[in-house]
């Protein structure tokens, strides 16, 4: 079968999230039986598995906002918060917005015109095509971090 490169992406982004990606692993059955006490273990100076999914699913956000045509500043913490509330609840909430911004972006993905990709973000001068393939490459990165953090703590 022919797939076209946004087709190829949203192929990528649906296998990494809940799929049957080559690394073996997504981030759903990654995160699947993660507790709100598990996810904020801190070891060492790391952030832990709650700052992570925070932190991945705000870029998530910023780039699907970039390729949507919005030009964003960065915020100085890069999207690394301190978690105040660490309930059971807040946790569930963080799950949740990683769905919504998956949902986001499978909907922009199923829709986008091929010619897209090649227009310019321009305050970095990365191609759209650049930026979708780095958020799923930000994905993959944490992942592996999320993936060693949850042994850590199991």
């Amino acid at each position: 079968m022919n797939m076209t490169e946004p087709q190829r992406l949203l192929f990528l982004f649906k296998n990494l999230y809940n799929g049957h990606p080559w690394i073996d692993v997504t981030l759903v059955e990654t995160l699947h039986g993660i507790s709100a006490e598990q996810a904020q273990r801190r070891l060492g100076n790391c952030n832990t598995i709650w700052e992570i999914v925070v932190h991945l699913t705000a870029w998530r956000e910023n780039v699907l906002q970039r390729v949507q045509g919005q030009v964003l500043k960065t915020p100085s913490s890069n999207y690394i918060e301190p978690v105040t509330d660490t309930s059971e609840a807040a946790w569930a909430t963080v799950l949740q917005h990683l769905e919504a911004s998956q949902t986001r972006w499978l909907a922009f993905l199923e829709q986008l015109d091929a010619a897209q990709l090649e227009q310019v973000y321009p305050t970095n001068g990365m191609t759209y095509y650049e930026q979708i393939q780095g958020i799923i490459q930000h994905d993959a990165y944490h992942l592996g971090q999320i993936v060693l953090l949850a042994k850590w703590s199991a």
